[in-house]
């Protein structure tokens, strides 16, 4: 048998696959082949210590004609590593026991508590179409679907886009729907309840542990509504310059805790007494103020944006966010990259318990809810291929500064790294054919 060594059109063979779930034949596949976009992306994120993701991206977009367009996008991301419980460090070494109830981990003295069980995969399929329903009026629709081991969510969106001056402005109104079930394992725990520990983790039958661990849980499950509105203005303001505004509003209202999230309650030495489980409100709403300019250069493009957020847990956070591409020849860039971020922290946030002192209605340690700032610093580089194909790399350093909120640190906890910084490092491949 004699081997064919004609090259692979690998466009076609996914063109005709997505045209397959589709509904559509395979010769209309062929046919329109040409119209067929894929981008592909391979990203790695790791924190020193902490959590490593791998992530794996591909994105389809067909033009069916008279901007009839569909796009569809897969995501699989794989975690692992270590993630902060929210308890304090500690002159001596501590003991916890797993989320789950079976089995301890001990960490050193002076050091963070992590959970290092942190594992999961995550699987995300987005599905889009777009299409004109009246003169210089689109109307756009979607579904996302998100699988992890224990997390599911299910969400739907649609937006109408009005153009009008001679297509140099453009309005928008956007609405999206999440509906997010969380079933962790051991079950979802009382709000505030004091966390079980168990003495003896190699025996098998402790039914006083069972006893105080079941004792701590609500229920095996629980869910929460994302509703997310939002209003856009797009300008060209020249030949050179486009201007974006937007505002968003969300709301959120159900389950809102991480039910892996501890607080240490201390005495007035600052050591540990004992962790109870964190409470957050049911409900959220946010708004966000966003502005974007995009200025194209004889020798590429500069790109920023400012963003303001503001909910009812008292985060208030900006952002800005700037890229410049710069061409290097007709077929290759360097795009570097700066981001600052600030945030404050949530009215109820605090990083630990006093003992004797009476329970808070909400109350969490969870370093994201605190005082922070953060910011990345990276480059990408691309490139045109002769086949008119895209490959770029892209590198970035992330550093997050967590911050005291204004807390008084009783005893030994002065000595302790309360606030640890959280570096990264992302690295990511892209391929557009």
């Amino acid at each position: 048998m004699q081997l064919s060594h004609k090259p692979i059109n690998i466009s076609a063979v996914l063109a005709t696959a997505t045209c397959a779930l589709l509904g559509v034949t395979a010769a209309q596949a062929e046919e329109n082949t040409e119209l067929w976009k894929f981008d592909t992306a391979l990203m790695y994120y790791g924190e020193t210590d902490r959590v490593t993701a791998v992530e794996g991206v591909i994105a389809a977009t067909k033009d069916f004609g008279d901007e009839h367009i569909f796009s569809g996008k897969l995501t699989i991301d794989g975690l692992t590593g270590a993630s902060a419980t929210g308890a304090v460090a500690q002159p001596t070494a501590q003991t916890f026991t797993r989320p789950s109830g079976n089995g301890n981990y001990e960490i050193a003295a002076g050091e963070t508590p992590l959970d290092d069980t942190f594992h999961d995969t995550r699987l995300q399929l987005n599905a889009q179409w777009t299409q004109p329903i009246a003169q210089d009026l689109r109307a756009s629709g979607g579904l996302q679907f998100s699988n992890e081991y224990d997390y599911l969510s299910f969400a739907l969106n649609g937006s109408l886009a009005y153009d009008l001056n001679q297509k140099n402005t453009t309005l928008s109104l956007g609405l999206s729907y999440a509906l997010d079930t969380i079933k962790p394992e051991g079950g979802i725990p009382l709000a505030l309840a004091t966390v079980a520990f168990n003495p003896n983790p190699e025996q098998e039958d402790s039914t006083e542990f069972e006893d105080n661990y079941n004792s701590t849980r609500a229920t095996d499950s629980d869910s929460k509504n994302t509703l997310d509105v939002m209003l856009g203005l797009t300008q060209v303001i020249n030949r050179r310059l486009l201007m974006q505004f937007n505002y968003g509003l969300s709301t959120v209202d159900g389950y809102t805790n991480d039910p892996f999230k501890y607080l240490s309650v201390v005495d007035e030495q600052g050591l540990t007494q004992s962790l109870v489980y964190e409470n957050r409100p049911d409900t959220r709403t946010r708004h966000s103020f966003y502005w974007q300019t995009k200025y194209a250069m004889d020798f590429g493009v500069a790109d920023i944006s400012y963003r303001f957020a503001t909910d009812d847990w008292k985060i208030d956070s900006h952002t800005i966010d700037s890229r410049l591409r710069i061409n290097l020849s007709d077929t290759t860039y360097i795009q570097p990259h700066f981001r600052y971020y600030q945030q404050a922290a949530a009215e109820f946030f605090q990083p630990f318990m006093q003992e004797g002192e009476t329970l808070p209605e909400f109350a969490s340690a969870d370093y994201r809810l605190g005082e922070m700032t953060a910011y990345t610093l990276g480059l990408k580089y691309g490139m045109e291929l002769d086949n008119g194909d895209e490959l770029s790399f892209r590198l970035e350093y992330y550093q997050q500064s967590p911050k005291n909120a204004g807390f008084d640190e009783p005893g030994v906890l002065q000595d302790m790294e309360l606030y640890p910084t959280v570096k990264a490092v992302i690295a990511q491949v892209s391929y557009r054919f």
